[in-house]
């Protein structure tokens, strides 16, 4: 039966899907997300205000750390709130244009800090690898250039997703299986064709997170061989603890992304996703001032 497409001008826009019922079980997993999204933020503050505060810190790693930190803010905060609210006060209505402004701020966050992390991972290299050359080659210039390359590629990659994503007609439901405006979820309430949409979705995943996964294991593959050829035990094992707490980093928000835009639909299912999205949205931000704080 064809279903005619709503206008979404004249309607409350999509119905998102509360992530916690009112059981006792599910009021503590609420509490816990709220309590790691708390100290994320109060981490993630810190580390920034301290970066920007102490003038020993005006260095590139602890700069692209900082910048790490201010995107993670932002990141958690376009779809914990609504999440929070939603909990709450049962408010999971959200209009077509806040849909779409949740969309592009996500995508766009989420974009910068894949590219970012692989920055990151090359600032590591020429530390451990080419010591030496460290100051010409992560001069100021280049920090800066690596930072405002990381938020334009972000925004190039949320620019596309959102409007391609959004100039689908909708009809049928409004409610979106997912508890904030993915790009992905929305798709299955498209009523068109989508598959080659589809297709730029995986070119755009293989741009900003496969290559970027390829250029971290790349980096860590020279910077294992380099310190392995270290003489010091100790500073073998301290490269080694820097090293793999990185990567642990790196694993937990590359993964739930792979996961969520590279496999088929068939790999998916409304309660994976939702949480695997808590991973990347909620726990990595905690992780990554600990994880990378040890990698500077």
């Amino acid at each position: 039966m064809y279903l005619r497409p709503w206008n979404h001008s004249s309607t409350t826009g999509f119905v998102l899907t509360r992530l916690f019922n009112e059981s006792q079980m599910h009021l503590f997993l609420f509490s816990m997300v709220v309590l790691v999204y708390i100290l994320a933020m109060a981490g993630n503050a810190t580390m920034v205000l301290l970066i920007w505060a102490d003038a020993q810190l005006h260095k590139p790693m602890y700069f692209l750390l900082s910048q790490l930190s201010f995107l993670d803010i932002f990141f958690s905060s376009v779809t914990v709130p609504k999440m929070i609210v939603a909990f709450l006060f049962d408010w999971t209505s959200i209009s077509f244009g806040g849909c779409g402004a949740q969309m592009f701020f996500f995508m766009f966050l989420g974009a910068a800090e894949c590219l970012l992390l692989a920055l990151m991972a090359y600032d590591r290299y020429v530390a451990i690898c080419n010591p030496l050359r460290y100051p010409v080659l992560m001069s100021r210039r280049v920090c800066l250039l690596m930072v405002v390359s990381s938020w334009l590629g972000g925004s190039f990659n949320a620019s596309i997703q959102t409007s391609l994503t959004l100039q689908f007609p909708y009809c049928g439901s409004r409610k979106v299986t997912h508890f904030f405006c993915e790009v992905p979820s929305l798709l299955m309430l498209a009523c068109a064709d989508t598959e080659a949409y589809k297709q730029v979705l995986f070119v755009t995943g293989v741009v900003v997170l496969l290559v970027p996964i390829a250029f971290i294991t790349t980096s860590y593959a020279f910077i294992l061989v380099a310190v392995l050829q270290m003489h010091s035990v100790e500073g073998r094992q301290k490269a080694l603890a820097t090293c793999s707490s990185h990567l642990t980093v790196v694993n937990l928000f590359y993964g739930p992304l792979v996961y969520t835009y590279m496999l088929p639909a068939s790999y998916h299912s409304p309660g994976q996703d939702n949480v695997v999205s808590v991973f990347y949205t909620v726990l990595t931000p905690l992780l990554n001032p600990c994880g990378v704080r040890r990698n500077a």
